[in-house]
């Protein structure tokens, strides 16, 4: 029978295979121009690698949960990570935080193209029981972060929050427009790979470098960076419809 340490090592090759080709082609439809082939194709890629990498990352949280120490032995004897109780909050709850809100932002980014014609199809039931998913999650991973003093977990779990909050808002407005689809559109995927660049940052910190694994620059390189896109992009396309009116 397979040991929970060698099953925790299989996800975690899973894991960074896939994501490793998500974040790649992540930048494709980011950098490249928008609407073509290219986009479509790569962004189809980006969209189905977040979902396996979120799923397999649940996998590997839970996996986590059962025996902390057992999936993360190299971290026994550390004075900070040595504790079974931080080791699942951070490479348990956490991760398993940000694997549904990586789940939920590229599923709901991809509906929002895909039902362009349908708005109505975006209130489907896996994606609204996703928004619940995601609360769940914000709320318990928020909790932890409180019971082990990690502030950042705390911290952390308000991008859920304000994800869900978005999501409604764009879900049950009654006549949006292309703009906003899109819009929503790129909050969402962008923001999936600020999710998963995190975790790649921070996760694999731990693994190399566990003294700078919690240090807060190193979790808001990828969230500024991805902030900024998100503005950079939501402008330009608010630029480009504006100036289609005025024709």
């Amino acid at each position: 029978m397979m040991s929970t340490h060698t099953l925790f090592e299989v996800l975690v090759a899973i894991h960074i295979v896939t994501g490793a080709t998500g974040l790649v082609s992540f930048w494709v439809p980011v950098a490249g121009r928008k609407g073509g082939i290219n986009h479509a194709r790569f962004g189809k890629l980006f969209t189905m690698m977040m979902l396996i990498t979120g799923s397999v990352a649940i996998c590997i949280a839970l996996t986590t949960l059962s025996d902390p120490i057992a999936t993360h032995p190299q971290l026994v004897d550390h004075p900070q990570f040595g504790d079974p109780a931080l080791i699942a909050g951070i490479f348990g709850w956490m991760m398993l935080y940000l694997a549904t809100l990586t789940i939920n932002l590229a599923w709901h980014g991809w509906l929002c193209i895909q039902n362009r014609r349908d708005h109505l199809a975006n209130r489907a039931w896996h994606n609204l029981f996703s928004q619940l998913l995601l609360t769940v999650a914000s709320i318990n991973c928020a909790w932890q972060g409180w019971q082990l003093n990690q502030l950042l977990m705390v911290a952390i779990s308000m991008v859920g929050f304000a994800t869900v909050a978005t999501n409604l808002w764009f879900l049950y407005k009654p006549n949006p427009r292309p703009l906003d689809r899109i819009k929503e559109h790129i909050k969402s995927l962008v923001g999936a790979g600020i999710s998963v660049y995190t975790a790649f940052f921070a996760f694999g910190a731990v693994r190399m470098l566990p003294e700078i694994a919690l240090t807060p620059a190193l979790w808001s390189v990828p969230l500024i960076t991805g902030l900024t896109l998100i503005i950079y992009h939501q402008r330009a396309v608010t630029l480009k419809f504006r100036a289609r009116a005025a024709v």
